[in-house]
């Protein structure tokens, strides 16, 4: 932005692009996820750019802003408290009453939210997803639906076509792998990064370790502490789709928007209370030709990631989801009052992420309507 706030033209833009990769022409160059948002940073936002790790003084957990070149990528993270006064709101479902047979695959967003029913239909252990949209939900990786592959950037049809699988891949190995979601470090997901994007490699080497708001393993990974919650049963419901196009030097560029909902318990044997948390992420990766970026066969480059969490935990930073159950619900709220934000849907898909995420920058911990 110049300094009157008008946009920098599209000219002088290329020009700048062009004089930054001075003295590197025709070598690869190791990628940056900060530095891959520029472009489209610039193009989209109509006002000037934050300073750098600045964060909105709100209740709610934060993402990291990342400052490359004097613009800005924001990893955003946008977490949903409940309201134990709407138990009955949490439970009527879209998918209970009438509608009972599962959905079409998203092919599109929608453009509403899952209906609603009258009735409270609480979750049990043998029906965890009882009184929830989910009910109708594929499981697991069915639910998330893959474009067809075409020719694309430096890629020809069977090289995208493998990219999507990859992509589908690292979504199983980070938000459905059993093993991750007991909490263990997600090793298959890692292997699928490019281990010379030296920024998020940086996250990765300090978000395990030291989890902390800068540094949040759930931004990417689901994760549960088997010492507190356990999963019920073997099914995650999940809902979404990857989109594809041809990103900055002939790269392919691909989008995942997905929610997942994981029923848990306490871990206590004999627990029987169900709660359920969910999760939308979204993931947008470069699988970057290798005559121009420095990056391993297989592998993809991030380029942003944010998460929408309901019933995970409201600025808590342990490294993992800290799903509340009612009687914890209601102590919660006597202490701080937290759940006193804007009221959100969880399992509203019409909204896109981007929208979501300035949602969060304006208001504390909010009120699921329903999980």
């Amino acid at each position: 932005m110049g300094k009157d706030g008008a946009s920098i033209p599209d000219e002088e833009w290329e020009r700048f692009l062009r004089e930054a990769e001075a003295g590197t022409q025709g070598a690869p160059e190791e990628p940056s996820a900060r530095a891959r948002m520029v472009a489209r940073r610039m193009r989209e936002e109509t006002g000037p750019p934050e300073g750098w790790r600045i964060h909105q003084p709100v209740r709610r957990r934060q993402g990291k802003g990342w400052y490359v070149v004097g613009l800005l990528v924001v990893v955003g993270l946008l977490v949903v408290a409940l309201d134990p006064g709407r138990v009955a709101g949490w439970f009527g479902g879209g998918g209970g009453g009438g509608e009972s047979g599962p959905l079409a695959a998203e092919s599109e967003r929608p453009d509403h939210p899952p209906a609603t029913v009258a009735a409270a239909q609480l979750p049990t252990l043998e029906e965890p997803f009882r009184g929830s949209p989910a009910a109708r939900w594929a499981d697991g990786t069915a639910g998330i639906s893959l474009p067809a592959a075409r020719a694309a950037g430096w890629m020809s049809k069977e090289q995208v076509a493998q990219a999507l699988d990859g992509t589908r891949d690292f979504l199983v190995a980070s938000s459905l792998d059993p093993d991750v979601l007991r909490g263990e470090r997600p090793t298959k997901a890692i292997a699928l990064i490019n281990p010379h994007q030296q920024d998020v490699q940086d996250y990765l080497s300090t978000t395990f370790r030291a989890p902390s708001r800068e540094n949040d393993p759930l931004l990417l990974f689901s994760r549960f502490a088997k010492s507190k919650v356990r999963l019920v049963g073997n099914v995650v419901k999940a809902r979404g789709r990857i989109t594809y196009r041809e990103g900055r030097r002939g790269a392919v560029e691909v989008t995942t928007d997905v929610t997942y909902v994981y029923p848990v318990v306490r871990a206590a044997s004999g627990s029987d209370e169900v709660a359920r948390t969910i999760v939308r992420r979204e993931v947008v990766m470069s699988w970057d030709d290798p005559a121009k970026v420095v990056i391993e066969p297989g592998t993809f480059s991030l380029v942003s990631y944010n998460v929408d969490t309901t019933n995970g935990g409201c600025d808590t930073f342990t490294g993992y989801f800290t799903p509340e159950f009612s009687a914890e619900f209601s102590a919660e709220r006597a202490v701080t009052g937290s759940g006193d934000g804007p009221e959100v849907d969880p399992y509203d898909r019409s909204t896109s992420m981007d929208a979501r995420m300035r949602e969060a920058a304006e208001a504390g911990c909010g009120t699921a309507t329903r999980t």
